[in-house]
């Protein structure tokens, strides 16, 4: 009685007494799909894994805004599956299974399988909203992912390189706006670089209009970072 109250003990998309992502909703997160918005064009492919409605809009929001965070480990788990699934990450494999044997270099198209670590750029927040919602909980989804990742035998790190000072809430603000909102607001946080030699992925939870994801972009590639992809779970727009 007393750990159901300390620990909801329901599907945070259908209601389902047991796991915080019930096994049916864990299947709304999809393969990679690229995302097309002005903002990032030409700077790095972005990709999101549903779009911003349904069942994964009630579990990111119940994750991001009321205080779910037992659902990190199960979001963590998506964003893991998405990135062994990039171009020359080898077979996809689901995170906690065996380690790919390090003897093969292909991938299932039969391209070279990229080496590198992968490193983990976590888009920012708001230092006031990150305090409302219990702390930066894109930042949150990269470590459980990173962990996901390192359970299936791949390297993976989280490298916070990124803050954001003085923006105020993007909620209802147009495209040209969310741009202006983040100008010189957006920056690089040199201590925590991406280590060289890593596949650098900038991790955000939902790309709407693109401006966010370009004005990360624009701060790690201002920093002689080159960043591989921008990876979100949901696309809305």
């Amino acid at each position: 009685m007393v750990l159901d109250l300390l620990v909801p003990a329901h599907c945070a998309g259908c209601g389902t007494r047991g796991a915080p992502s019930c096994p049916g909703c864990s299947q709304v997160w999809g393969s990679l799909t690229e995302v097309v918005r002005a903002p990032v064009a030409g700077l790095a492919p972005v990709y999101a894994l549903a779009a911003y409605q349904g069942i994964a809009k009630r579990l990111l929001i119940a994750y991001k805004e009321r205080g779910r965070r037992d659902l990190a480990p199960s979001l963590g788990q998506a964003i893991a599956a998405a990135l062994l699934g990039f171009p020359g990450s080898g077979p996809p494999r689901s995170p906690g299974g065996p380690a790919a044997d390090p003897t093969d270099r292909s991938s299932a198209t039969g391209s070279v399988t990229d080496p590198r670590p992968w490193c983990l750029v976590p888009a920012p927040s708001r230092r006031s909203a990150s305090r409302l919602r219990g702390g930066p909980h894109v930042q949150l989804l990269a470590e459980s992912a990173a962990r996901c990742l390192a359970s299936a035998g791949v390297e993976a790190m989280v490298a916070p390189a990124l803050t954001l000072k003085g923006a105020r809430d993007a909620v209802g603000l147009t495209r040209t706006q969310r741009i202006a909102n983040l100008s010189g607001r957006l920056r690089f946080v040199a201590a925590g670089r991406p280590p060289p030699g890593t596949r650098v992925v900038v991790l955000d939870d939902v790309v709407t209009t693109g401006a966010t994801a370009a004005a990360c972009l624009h701060a790690l590639t201002g920093a002689g970072i080159t960043v591989s992809a921008v990876l979100a779970l949901l696309a809305a727009g």
